[in-house]
């Protein structure tokens, strides 16, 4: 069940011309699955772009205007918007405000073994956990304007079938990587879920969040593991400054090991608005297909129907 902020004295419902809801979303992955979902139904105004890390990121003057003016707001919660927290805690005491992260189950997320009580964020790495978030965005929906519960509960059902397809073709060609080279050191923490999901040991610089800061006994430990294990690849992150991932490529070729910068991933933001990378689909195939290609499996350099953009994918 998707846990909702403010309370819902009755639905927010479309006018009588049917205008449609109006929605604000933190992130770009919840804007693109309401969109999915609500299709002609729903306005959404995503507040960050390509690129922004919402870790970090503070709501500017017309974010506030923006959110206090919507139907309802959505975020992934999750203390992944720290410093929206307090701002959407008091906005849900005037709207709906839904933390669509918290649709999966407790059991289903991870967290630091030193932190159990705070989940790792990252569910959208998933296709499996983002499932449950897809579901909870059209419950949410349902609530807001049950008149079009049809409408959204099919095209929910479409986009869930292209979710399962992409999750087939990420199995399929992740496990075409050798099993030693299924090591995966990014710039932070963010794909715990994704190694969960198809097997591979992830290995974060800095942890959940990027706030936290990566020491020099973390840099040295993993230019340890780079050169003991002969790890070839490594990878930089849309969202995070690449600083720390090349200290690790420069420690390792000190120990006369040559590290490869892999490509860029997708982590905390999507690609380009009005690109397939700029959509929650077109992220993952993105990262799964230049996960694959750069530790040493098999994948069309266009991603599962060939829309990835040559350049980002090699």
């Amino acid at each position: 069940m998707l846990t909702l902020l403010g309370v819902l004295s009755g639905p927010v419902l479309a006018d009588e011309d049917e205008a449609p809801l109006q929605l604000v979303a933190t992130t770009a992955m919840v804007a693109d699955a309401l969109r999915e979902v609500g299709g002609e139904r729903v306005e959404v105004q995503g507040l960050m772009g390509p690129g922004v890390d919402p870790h970090l990121y503070r709501q500017t003057r017309s974010d506030v205007t923006a959110m206090t003016r919507a139907d309802a707001v959505f975020w992934n919660g999750l203390n992944l918007e720290a410093q929206l927290r307090n701002f959407l805690s008091r906005l849900a005491a005037r709207k709906p405000v839904f933390a669509v992260g918290e649709a999966v189950p407790a059991e289903q997320r991870l967290a630091d073994e030193a932190y159990p009580d705070q989940p790792d964020p990252h569910v959208w790495m998933d296709p499996g956990r983002w499932r449950w978030v897809v579901e909870g965005i059209r419950d949410a929906l349902v609530e807001l304007a049950p008149e079009h519960a049809r409408e959204f509960e099919a095209r929910t059902d479409a986009y869930l079938a292209e979710l399962e397809a992409l999750d087939r073709y990420a199995d399929g060609v992740l496990d075409s990587v050798p099993a030693s080279a299924r090591v995966l050191v990014t710039a932070h923490d963010a794909f715990g879920y994704f190694g969960d999901a198809y097997e591979y040991e992830v290995l974060g610089i800095q942890g959940f969040s990027t706030e936290s800061e990566a020491g020099l006994a973390r840099i040295e430990s993993l230019v340890d593991v780079l050169v003991d294990r002969r790890i070839g690849a490594i990878f930089i992150e849309s969202s995070v400054s690449d600083r720390n991932v090349q200290a690790l490529v420069e420690g390792a070729a000190a120990e006369g090991w040559t590290v490869e910068i892999g490509g860029e991933l997708f982590s905390d933001a999507m690609g380009p608005a009005a690109t397939y990378e700029g959509t929650w689909l077109g992220m993952l195939d993105h990262n799964v297909t230049l996960i694959t290609r750069a530790l040493g499996g098999e994948a069309p350099a266009g991603g599962r129907q060939g829309r990835l953009s040559q350049e980002g994918s090699e």
